[in-house]
């Protein structure tokens, strides 16, 4: 089976950014607790340790191999349970993350954003935060996120980079 893409490349003050949404029947405060609580995170991403009150935390993804070392994850906004901001630390590059919620009649859309993603990344980069945003879904409406392959996101690159 192969996964249809959901998102969009869109320039903003001459870069690209990312943009992806996915809708929850859910509140806000539920899909919050998703993105936030290490153990909710755990089930369809990574988790994280330290203290987020330092404006930092260790980052480890849990689903891309078994050697995955943890990042520094700076804290650049959270505004609990609507607004989170990033900035990841990977090696010498950095990427911002932005995930905002809203809710209005009983659905929250979280709107996904990755400002400054390079077009020369953006078709491998893109299809992941499909496959990932999907396990969010899952894991917040209560299926099981390890229904989803990689494989069937792999090849949908050409959808975001025709758009760079």
């Amino acid at each position: 089976m192969t996964s249809t893409p959901t998102g969009r490349i869109e320039r903003h003050e001459g870069r690209h950014v990312l943009v992806q949404t996915r809708t929850f029947r859910a509140p806000v405060e539920d899909v919050w607790a998703a993105l936030t609580e290490p153990e909710r995170l755990a089930r369809w991403i990574g988790t994280w340790t330290g203290d987020p009150t330092t404006g930092s935390v260790d980052f480890r993804m849990l689903f891309e191999g078994d050697d995955e070392a943890a990042d520094a994850m700076a804290i650049r906004v959270c505004e609990p349970p609507h607004r989170l901001h990033l900035t990841s630390q990977v090696g010498d590059e950095q990427w911002l993350l932005e995930l905002d919620l809203t809710h209005a009649d009983g659905v929250t859309t979280l709107t996904f954003r990755q400002p400054g993603i390079e077009p020369a990344q953006v078709g491998e980069v893109a299809p992941g935060w499909d496959y990932y945003l999907d396990r969010l879904v899952d894991a917040v409406s209560g299926a099981d996120p390890a229904q989803r392959r990689w494989d069937d996101y792999a090849a949908t690159g050409a959808h975001y980079t025709e758009q760079c």
